[in-house]
């Protein structure tokens, strides 16, 4: 916390700080308000954002009319428009949905239906030989295909940390370690519990804890939706891997999700997944090895010399899935209150719609928006494989010679940017933060050859030991707890 007056109340507060809840955050500091962002890890970004499939989306096989449809467009287009002032590294790559079979092959037209019924009109049928000349390494069997052309791939660590940054940049108070245990409305104001018996007071609340929103929305007297967490296991595969595929791979979406997919990444790597098995557990963030076993006979399906690569690495993240299709997304303007809920794997895409939308909400609701006229930008350090990174930058390295000093050798991570992101707006204070801020100890030898420099590097910023570090558990999935 820091020296500001408790009593206060904020204007909102905002509960998670995953890719949604940043993205309003920045949307909101936008005008003179007095914010709040609150999240239960010790790091933005650290739960469901940073394990998803990385992909922006266009929105061509959402479901018509919905609302999740309407906010993956506008959330797009806004990505597209804002990310490379921000940083974002984006990729548009397009994409080939894949029909390997009679049933999915009549499934192409309703496809094609539903792009044009969603706004988007530059589907393109393919006849089998057209798939497999865009796409020579797909293994045998597939039928016929659509291209999508707009799809895209992100770097999925940026997206909340530059929204994060830009949101504290113009005056957002960010409280981090700091789980919502209760909330109680007042007649004017939301008293908030934190962990550590500590209180604030906000005039309004938006709600975007991820796997957690069903229990913060029940705080305020609701029990509309129940989260499941969906878990999505994926393998990486090592950066020699990626001369096989050029476009993200998509299979025919079930009712279940989008299926298992073979993309691109915007690291260099190849990527295989995710699976989807509902659990109860909204921490169970490892991976299973019947989960490994079912990805490895989809890769072998889809494009069998990708299991000839060497593997980077495994990982699995949670999805926050409810018994509802669409977004679970209610204001309730007698209790000054946003609810932002059941955002599943299209989060990052829709982010910026969102808040946009919420903002939207709030001030239709009567809370005066008045946009600022000094409003900070920012713009991210870049650690997209396709632009030009600070080991290759001779005026950088130039300027600080600490750019030209390679310290992890798999992903040519500098010294200079290791630096940077523990002295940054938002500083890494552990080992998965600087990862998702540099990339350092994410390749092939996960940290085998760097881990001794970058772990001490972490511990003279944090004033931490390296035993401590060492000791650190990773990232909590959830929220709020």
């Amino acid at each position: 916390m820091t020296g500001r007056d408790p009593a206060t109340p904020y204007d909102v507060a905002v509960i998670g700080a995953g890719v949604v809840g940043t993205a309003i955050a920045r949307e909101l500091a936008r005008y003179r308000l007095d914010l709040v962002l609150i999240e239960s890890a010790s790091d933005v970004g650290a739960g469901t954002s940073k394990a998803n499939t990385a992909i922006l989306h266009t929105g061509f096989d959402a479901k018509p009319g919905s609302l999740e449809s309407k906010l993956v467009r506008r959330g797009s287009e806004l990505l597209h428009q804002l990310g490379p002032d921000l940083g974002i590294p984006i990729e548009r790559s397009g994409a080939v949905l894949v029909a390997w079979n009679e049933t999915e092959l009549a499934e192409l037209g309703p496809i094609q239906e539903k792009a044009r019924a969603n706004g988007y009109e530059a589907t393109a049928l393919l006849t089998s030989a057209e798939v497999y000349k865009l796409e020579p390494n797909l293994g045998p069997g597939a039928l016929a295909g659509i291209l999508v052309p707009d799809e895209s791939i992100v770097c999925p660590f940026t997206p909340p940390l530059a929204f994060a940054t830009q949101a504290v940049a113009n005056g957002t108070e960010l409280l981090l370690d700091s789980p919502v245990l209760g909330i109680t409305a007042g007649p004017g104001t939301h008293t908030i519990e934190l962990s550590g018996e500590r209180r604030i007071e906000a005039r309004w609340v938006v709600n975007a804890a991820g796997l957690n929103s069903d229990i913060v929305d029940g705080f305020l007297g609701h029990e509309r939706f129940s989260v499941t967490p969906r878990r999505g296991e994926l393998i990486v595969f090592d950066k020699l891997s990626r001369r096989l595929i050029d476009h993200v791979l998509l299979p025919i979406p079930t009712k279940i999700g989008k299926g298992v997919l073979v993309a691109p990444t915007i690291f260099g790597n190849v990527m295989l997944g995710p699976t989807a098995e509902d659990l109860d557990d909204k921490f169970a963030t490892g991976s299973s090895a019947a989960g490994m076993s079912g990805l490895w006979a989809k890769g072998q399906h889809i494009m069998p010399r990708l299991l000839e690569e060497e593997v980077t690495a495994v990982y699995a993240g949670l999805r926050a899935a409810t018994e509802h299709s669409d977004y679970q997304l209610f204001l309730e303007a007698d209790q000054r209150y946003v609810c932002v809920g059941g955002i599943r794997s299209t989060g990052l895409t829709a982010s910026l719609g969102i808040a946009e939308h919420v903002a939207g909400l709030i001030e239709g609701a009567g809370l005066r928006l008045e946009k600022k006229q000094d409003f900070v930008a920012v713009k991210m350090p870049n650690i997209g494989e396709s632009s030009l990174r600070p080991y290759r930058d001779g005026e950088a390295i130039e300027r600080d010679h600490a750019y030209g000093q390679i310290v992890c050798h798999c992903e040519r991570v500098t010294k200079g940017e290791i630096r940077d992101a523990l002295r940054s707006t938002i500083p890494a204070r552990g080992m998965d933060a600087l990862r998702r801020r540099t990339r350092a100890q994410s390749g092939r030898c996960q940290g085998f050859f760097c881990s001794a420099q970058v772990d001490e590097m972490l511990a003279a910023e944090t004033g931490q030991t390296v035993e401590k570090i060492l000791r650190m558990e990773p990232d909590a999935a959830g929220a709020t707890r």
